[in-house]
């Protein structure tokens, strides 16, 4: 849920690095071949999204993620001759990575990373070298502190990046859960205002009202449209979660830029760009800034003006 402070962890993928970092994901068995218990796939169950993980292998830490979601059972990865001896049934968690450039040695930096290892179930020993068997292990805030601020701004920069990109899906559980608890609505209110949060149902329908074509594409094919809020469902009140007013049909990449804030709308109709989009995509998807995308009725800009000062992406 939502407001549920975040945990720190660090995984040893000496064997599997480029497999788990590349495909967005960790893996492990239930169990040790023997079928006992171990503490460190134990830690797979315990991930919660938003959890920040820190990537060690080669004796570096190479890469930070953020979990997207709760573990699930799940066959094993094809990790082709790696792992061979483990169980074709684990854990599975996806995690969004970021390789780093600055990429540290903790056997540098025992001075200070020492101190703070957890006395049960470290990731590492106190002199820095890894420790066999250790797959996933829980980082101490004070640990995660020191590795912050050794892995300096490109953390930062990436950690933010790699939230934001959960931050809204978690919003919306969180929301679509309290909606579920309510009992001052029936089921069909309940299954439309879920409806609209997939852009479907009477959302969609009331959308079409006002919406005929991707105000940046052109598409007009509805097939190949998503029905998206300005507004985004979580921030909304019911009326506003179905209004067709504060929604646009908008190609699958459009609708990207749009909810993730990298775009947004003037209310004459000018597409407004963030400073922190790549200019590379723009110009793989044929975009440019300040493109008339066509005017906006009063109750659509009163929800861009909400887009543009809230969700909108400026520079820090």
């Amino acid at each position: 849920m939502v407001g549920v402070a975040m945990a720190y962890w660090w995984v040893n993928q000496n064997q599997t690095y480029k497999s788990e970092v590349h495909g967005g994901f960790l893996w492990s068995p239930k169990t040790t071949a023997s079928g006992s218990r171990n503490q460190f796939y134990e830690n797979m169950q315990l991930v919660q999204p938003g959890d920040i993980v820190f990537s060690f292998s080669d004796t570096y830490i190479k890469a930070v993620g953020v979990v997207l979601a709760r573990a699930d059972t799940s066959i094993k990865p094809n990790f082709g001759s790696v792992g061979s001896s483990w169980a074709d049934e684990g854990w599975l968690v996806p995690v969004e990575f970021r390789e780093l450039r600055n990429q540290i040695r903790p056997k540098d930096h025992m001075a200070t990373i020492e101190p703070t290892l957890p006395a049960k179930y470290s990731p590492l020993q106190k002199n820095g070298n890894g420790l066999q068997g250790v797959y996933l292990a829980a980082v101490p805030d004070g640990m995660a502190a020191v590795l912050i601020e050794l892995l300096g701004n490109e953390y930062r920069t990436a950690a933010r990046e790699l939230t934001d990109m959960v931050k809204s899906e978690l919003e919306d559980n969180s929301a679509e859960y309290r909606l579920s608890e309510r009992t001052d609505i029936g089921p069909t209110v309940k299954s439309q205002l879920v409806n609209a949060r997939r852009g479907q149902g009477v959302f969609k329908a009331n959308v079409r009202l006002y919406e005929s074509r991707c105000r940046v594409t052109g598409v007009n094919d509805l097939s190949h449209l998503r029905a998206s809020h300005i507004k985004p469902w979580s921030m909304s009140d019911d009326a506003e979660k179905l209004s067709g007013s504060n929604g646009l049909l908008l190609a699958p990449h459009i609708d990207h830029l749009f909810d993730k804030g990298y775009i947004s709308f003037a209310d004459e109709g000018q597409l407004i760009v963030s400073d922190q989009l790549d200019a590379s995509v723009l110009a793989a998807w044929g975009m440019r800034a300040g493109v008339d995308c066509g005017e906006f009725n009063s109750d659509q800009k009163r929800f861009l003006a909400f887009h543009r000062n809230h969700i909108f992406r400026k520079l820090m």
